[in-house]
C-alpha cells in the first residue's frame, strides 16, 4: 500500500487560467490562426493543446503576418515589443498576469520618483526582460544576498527593489535584509503584494515534505515556480523529483517507499496530476489523501476586447 498525499493548492493559478482563457476565447472570437509570442504559459501540455486548437507559438513579432490577432504571454513583455506591435499595426490582447503588471508599474512609479530600481529575479526568464524592459530609469538585476555587496548605486538614498512574481516571501527575504542593511533607505512594495500563488504552493509542498518520503513536482523544466518547489521539498531533507508528467516517473524511486507527496506548479494542468495517480496505481495499491490548505478563489477579469466573448 502506498500512501499518496496531494498537496493544497496545487497547480493553476488565476494569472495562468486567465491567459489560457485569453487563447481559447480569442479564437473563438476571431477564428484562428491567433499568434502567440512565446509559450502563453510554461508547459509543454497546455502548448499542444492550445496549438491543436489554432494557435501558432512565435518567437519574435517579425514572424507574424500583418493584422494578425496576437497575444502576449503571461510573464509580460517590455515597451520595446509593445512598440514593435504597434508600430507593424498588430491587433494585440495582453494576457500579462494582473500580478506582473502591478509589479511593472512599481516598478516605473519609483523611476518616476528618481530612484535606481533593484530587481530580485532570475537573469533570461521572460518575465524579467518584460520587466527591465518597463522601467526607463536603472535596473540592476540581481538573485542572491551575496550579490547586494556588488553592487554599485549613483545614490544610496535614491534606492527601490521589486521582485519577480515566481519568487516567495521566503525566497528575497534574505536579499532583501541585505539590501535593508547595506541601504537603509531603500523602498519596497510591501509584502502582501507578492504572487499570492507561489506563496500557497510553496507552504503547501514545505508542509507536504514533512509527511511523506519522496515529493513529486509535475511542473516543466524552463517553469521557474515548479523548479522552486522541487528545491523547497528537497531543503527539507528528502528526495524531490521534477517530472513533466506521468511518463517520466522512474521506476526507482519509488523502492521500498510507503508514502510519495505530489504537487503541481502554477502552469500545470491538473489532468497531469491525476494522470500520475493513475501511473502509481501500476506500483501497487494506493491511499489517497488530500493536504487541508488554502482553497484560492481569485478570478482576474479578462481583457476588454473579450469581455463579452
Amino acid at each position: 500500500m502506498i500512501r499518496v498525499v496531494l498537496a493544497q493548492p496545487r497547480g493553476f493559478c488565476a494569472g495562468v487560467e486567465r491567459a489560457i482563457e485569453i487563447v481559447e476565447k480569442a479564437i473563438e472570437k476571431y477564428g484562428p490562426p491567433i499568434y502567440v509570442r512565446h509559450e502563453i504559459v510554461h508547459n509543454r501540455h497546455v502548448v499542444e493543446r492550445l496549438r491543436a486548437k489554432g494557435a501558432v507559438f512565435v518567437d519574435e513579432l517579425a514572424e507574424i503576418p500583418p493584422g494578425s490577432v496576437t497575444i502576449f504571454s503571461a510573464h509580460g513583455v517590455s515597451s520595446a515589443v509593445e512598440d514593435e506591435a504597434a508600430t507593424r499595426r498588430l491587433p494585440v490582447i495582453d494576457a500579462t498576469c494582473p500580478l506582473v503588471s502591478k509589479v511593472h508599474n512599481e516598478g516605473q512609479r519609483y523611476a518616476n520618483q528618481g530612484r535606481e530600481t533593484v530587481l530580485i529575479g532570475h537573469a533570461g526568464h521572460p518575465e524579467i526582460e518584460g520587466t527591465m524592459g518597463r522601467i526607463t530609469g536603472k535596473v540592476h538585476l540581481i538573485s542572491t544576498a551575496a550579490e547586494v555587496a556588488r553592487l554599485k548605486v549613483a545614490d544610496p538614498s535614491k534606492l527601490a527593489y521589486i521582485t519577480q512574481t515566481t519568487l516567495s516571501v521566503d525566497d528575497t527575504k534574505a536579499v532583501i535584509e541585505a539590501l535593508r542593511a547595506r541601504f537603509p533607505d531603500i523602498v519596497g512594495p510591501d509584502t502582501k503584494d507578492i504572487c499570492y500563488a507561489t506563496q500557497n504552493r510553496q507552504r503547501a509542498v514545505r508542509e507536504l515534505a514533512q509527511m511523506v518520503e519522496i515529493v513529486l513536482v509535475v511542473g516543466a523544466a524552463n517553469s521557474s515556480n515548479s523548479n522552486r518547489l522541487r528545491e523547497i521539498a528537497t531543503e527539507q531533507g528528502i528526495a524531490a523529483y521534477l517530472i513533466a508528467d506521468a511518463d517520466s516517473l522512474k521506476p526507482e524511486w519509488l523502492d521500498g517507499v510507503e508514502s510519495v507527496g505530489i504537487t503541481a506548479g502554477a502552469s500545470a494542468p491538473e489532468e497531469l496530476v491525476q494522470q500520475l495517480i493513475d501511473r502509481l496505481k501500476a506500483f501497487g495499491e494506493i491511499r489517497l489523501e488530500m493536504l487541508p490548505g488554502i482553497t484560492e478563489n481569485v478570478r482576474f477579469r479578462m481583457p476588454s476586447e473579450l469581455a463579452e466573448a
